[in-house]
């Protein structure tokens, strides 16, 4: 990847100096009030229900408060392993995941990022048990269930994918190079979710089983209901398949100091790729600090449609990119801004 020269640099900062126009304010009043019952287990397992009848359908989501950021150097990939391992079978069904529920009908999927792993089903209202009760199998009983194999199996399916979306795509290590540069070593987001191909074939079976034995706990994790069920109904299943997983230890947090740098920091890379592109960011704020909104607002107003700051000046009237976006992108320890753009041909 070659990074434009630097008159671009100066094109952009021009752009970003300039005067921003308000937004009109939107009439149209609150936003609609979404009703919903929470509660928690004895084991620390919260669950949020919320009923919408208007279709036959049910919506099961379970979040795990563990991401990438909770690995250590050396340990990468372990969290978004993790979510592999998670279709493979357990303890009372020790099969593939999907078939009984796609047999239902349902959809089914998850997704990991530095913060959380995700797990749900959307499925017909009636196959509502089903579901509560493959999700708590998986929950206290993966371990059961685990072989060597399986292991080796999703590895492998892991360490593949990393070669397909990163290694062998188009730009696709980039933001791996900017994550080392902008962090610390040590620092939870200076490396990516996927891991590496080294530490991913250092993984053993031990160091796998005490990363779901420490993570993927009831204390550790959010159940959401959301769609056409009974909530009293819910309740019991909900008790009868959660409610024996045991509580697991206390959590650790990582919490290091705000990143920041020292200077400014350029960097070329060589990539086999026809346009060279172009990355600049900047440090920001956690997710839940108060410029967060204004953040977002500003990326928007930046790249987001044909007469924003950035494409109307790059793209269409200087022609020096073919594409350009700004996006902030905030996580739970920190944050980061960027501007995304692409050389035109020439």
């Amino acid at each position: 990847m070659k990074l434009v020269k630097f008159y671009a640099l100066l094109v952009i900062f021009s752009i970003i100096a300039s005067p921003i126009s308000l937004l009109a304010q939107s009439k149209s009043g609150s936003l609609p009030q979404v009703k919903y019952e929470e509660f928690r287990l004895k084991n620390g397992l919260r669950v949020i229900m919320h009923v919408d009848r208007s279709v036959p359908i049910v919506a099961v989501n379970v979040w795990y408060h563990v991401g990438s950021k909770n690995e250590v150097p050396g340990r990468t990939g372990f969290a978004h392993l993790f979510e592999h391992m998670m279709f493979q079978g357990s303890k009372n069904y020790d099969d593939d995941y999907f078939k009984p529920l796609q047999e239902a009908g349902a959809t089914i999927n998850g997704s990991t990022n530095a913060d959380r792993t995700n797990y749900f089903e959307v499925l017909p209202s009636n196959f509502l048990e089903l579901a509560l009760f493959m999700e708590a199998d998986r929950m206290g009983g993966l371990l059961e269930a685990m072989t060597q194999e399986k292991l080796d199996n999703q590895r492998d399916v892991v360490k593949n994918e990393r070669r397909q979306r990163y290694d062998n795509q188009p730009y696709g290590t980039a933001f791996e190079k900017i994550s080392e540069l902008m962090y610390p070593k040590d620092h939870p987001y200076s490396w990516t979710t996927i891991g590496s191909l080294k530490d991913l074939t250092a993984a053993s079976m031990d160091d796998v089983k005490a990363f779901f034995r420490q993570y993927y706990v009831p204390n550790n994790a959010t159940l959401v209901i959301a769609g056409d069920f009974d909530p009293a109904q819910a309740k019991k299943w909900v008790e009868k398949y959660f409610g024996p997983i045991p509580t697991g230890s206390e959590i650790p947090r990582p919490n290091p100091p705000q990143p920041k740098l020292d200077k400014e920091i350029r960097a070329t890379y060589e990539d086999a790729v026809q346009l060279p592109r172009l990355y600049m960011v900047w440090h920001t704020v956690p997710l839940k600090h108060k410029d967060k909104p204004a953040l977002d607002l500003l990326a928007t107003i930046l790249s987001f449609g044909r007469g924003s700051r950035l494409q109307s000046k790059l793209i269409y009237e200087r022609q020096l990119s073919q594409d350009v976006f700004a996006a902030h992108s905030s996580r739970e320890i920190a944050g980061l801004f960027q501007i995304v753009s692409t050389a035109r041909p020439g």
